[in-house]
């Protein structure tokens, strides 16, 4: 059947949930990363995330191919964009990963900071070398009044009429950073609030299109490329709306020419992420607005807190697991000693036409 078409098609295991899987993945990628909260060793914290991520993302059942991940081939050691991940089996699809979105944020022990993975049809995920991008995220409600060549006041009063609100009820978040000053300004004599995040691009837009959950209604201004796509899995999710422009700068406008986009043009959420079949799954690291972080318990117990979407169904569900580390650790090493563990990667080696290390 043509690769085209949506995953649905693509056979019987896409109708499993394949976002519970993925929540094992995130949760423990955070667990990994959780000791290293705040011990400032952001390096020790993102490496061990990803040995996690990449170690956990073997065991599901799907031929993945990263999209969005750590960097090229010769820039990370692994979940590089390009490998294939998942034991080989269908269905066929992207995926985008961020061990840690917000990786200052645990390093200095600052609320915020999540692992998060997604899963789309195969060939559904848009990229680009290019890594910054201008977004504009609202909530289901406004989801159709937005649009990111107008004013930011035109915009905020467009968002505010279609919740039944006034401008000043109205809070949007921004990263903080010397580009944001002209728009902070705007917003500010729109008469809207401001959230100013240090950190956390996905897990901030993802709160703005959860606006009855999180009270906040538009997420403004400019991010990370990579963030914009994981972001965009969940709002398909949910039922927001997001639009991007690839935000370039000097030395960026060679590579767009030689990847054939348009500098200007409007990146709708189809654009970023297309098909039926979205997975969103993100864990807390440290405790923010949207998730709770790791909690270590003591007697060798940890609790997380996880988000799970799926936008075929719409159906979005908070996890609170509580976990045996102990446990985790003997499952491990069973895997590595039956050779579980060694047989998956060889296969996933075997399909990148690539011999095992």
């Amino acid at each position: 059947m043509a690769d085209n078409l949506p995953s649905r098609y693509l056979g019987t295991p896409i109708d499993r949930n394949i976002a519970l899987e993925l929540v094992r993945v995130t949760e423990g990628a955070a667990m990994a990363a959780a000791p290293f909260m705040g011990r400032n060793r952001k390096n020790d914290a993102d490496g061990a995330a990803v040995d996690s991520m990449r170690r956990s993302l073997n065991f599901v059942d799907m031929d993945g191919i990263v999209v969005i991940g750590e960097g090229e081939k010769d820039e990370a050691p692994m979940l590089y964009i390009g490998e294939q991940v998942g034991n080989g089996n269908e269905p066929k699809v992207d995926v985008a990963v961020d061990p840690i979105d917000g990786t200052r944020l645990v390093a200095e022990g600052l609320p915020g900071g999540i692992a998060t993975v997604s899963l789309a049809e195969r060939g559904s995920m848009f990229y680009t070398h290019v890594p910054y991008m201008e977004k504009l995220i609202v909530g289901p409600r406004a989801a159709k009044v937005i649009d990111i060549t107008d004013t930011v006041e035109n915009n905020l009063k467009r968002i505010a009429k279609a919740e039944d609100r006034n401008v000043e009820d109205l809070t949007v978040v921004v990263l903080d950073r010397p580009r944001h000053d002209n728009l902070l300004e705007e917003i500010r004599s729109a008469g809207a609030r401001v959230k100013l995040i240090m950190d956390g691009d996905v897990a901030a837009g993802v709160m703005a299109a959860m606006e009855h959950r999180t009270g906040i209604d538009v997420l403004m201004g400019i991010g990370g490329s990579p963030e914009a796509v994981l972001a965009a899995c969940a709002i398909k999710c949910v039922g927001g709306s997001m639009q991007g422009r690839l935000w370039l700068r000097d030395q960026d406008h060679e590579m767009i020419k030689a990847e054939g986009k348009v500098a200007d043009r409007v990146l709708e959420l189809d654009d970023l992420v297309g098909g039926d079949n979205v997975f969103f799954a993100a864990t807390g690291i440290t405790s923010g607005e949207l998730l709770e972080g790791v909690r270590f318990l003591g007697e060798g117990r940890a609790r997380t807190q996880s988000l799970v979407m799926r936008s075929y169904s719409g159906t979005v569900r908070y996890i609170d697991a509580e976990h045996s580390l102990a446990k985790l650790r003997l499952r491990r090493e069973e895997a590595k000693a039956d050779g579980t563990e060694a047989m998956i990667l060889d296969k996933a080696n075997q399909a990148e036409g690539r011999l095992p290390d």
